[in-house]
């Protein structure tokens, strides 16, 4: 059996607590009190971060040139790394409107989750190579994503951009849906 790791960047990324699999029908949704026990990093302008991994492994069957994989595909969030300046968001909507934003970050991780296990699943690799194939494969999915997660935090500018945010929120959704939809449509 093959275990890889590949960490998504979102300004720092570590082990995990809670932990999605794409066999969840939604993704994880946050809440101050249960996912953000972390130490703030006062030396960081940002009022939050959510830090998550995501993590695959699998087994492989070679069998008349053919592989076939079973594949174990998890994102996670650690609660003990994610945190929130408290003295930060103490009116009621920034608190809302920040929160609302970090569940941005794991919704574009769900996709990842889903888009990583349609693309993973449903290839065919060649039986010489196939570790390669399907490790490289995942880094560019990891980059994809990891690219998405910066470029969501640029353009609203860590959900202080409500425009931008509320356009991000429709992106977001859509993909979700569409992704969604190409996961069911391979079962």
């Amino acid at each position: 059996m093959i275990k890889t790791c590949l960490p998504i960047l979102l300004i720092l990324l570590l082990p995990f607590t809670f932990a999605f699999r794409s066999d969840n029908a939604e993704p994880v949704q946050l809440d101050w009190e249960t996912y953000f026990k972390g130490n703030p990093d006062n030396r960081s302008s940002f009022f939050a971060l959510t830090a998550m991994t995501w993590k695959y492994s699998y087994e492989s069957t070679v069998y008349r040139n053919r592989v076939t994989i079973k594949l174990k595909n998890e994102i996670s969030i650690d609660k003990d790394r994610s945190w929130v300046k408290w003295d930060k968001i103490k009116d009621p909507q920034i608190s809302a409107s920040l929160l609302h934003h970090e569940q941005g970050h794991v919704n574009i991780q769900y996709i990842l989750l889903l888009e990583a296990d349609r693309v993973l699943k449903n290839r065919n690799y060649s039986t010489k190579n196939y570790k390669a194939q399907i490790s490289e494969l995942a880094n560019q999915i990891s980059d994809f994503f990891d690219t998405m997660q910066k470029n969501y935090d640029e353009e609203t500018e860590h959900g202080s951009n409500h425009k931008m945010q509320a356009r991000w929120d429709v992106i977001i959704q859509d993909k979700m849906a569409e992704s969604k939809a190409a996961t069911n449509n391979l079962k």
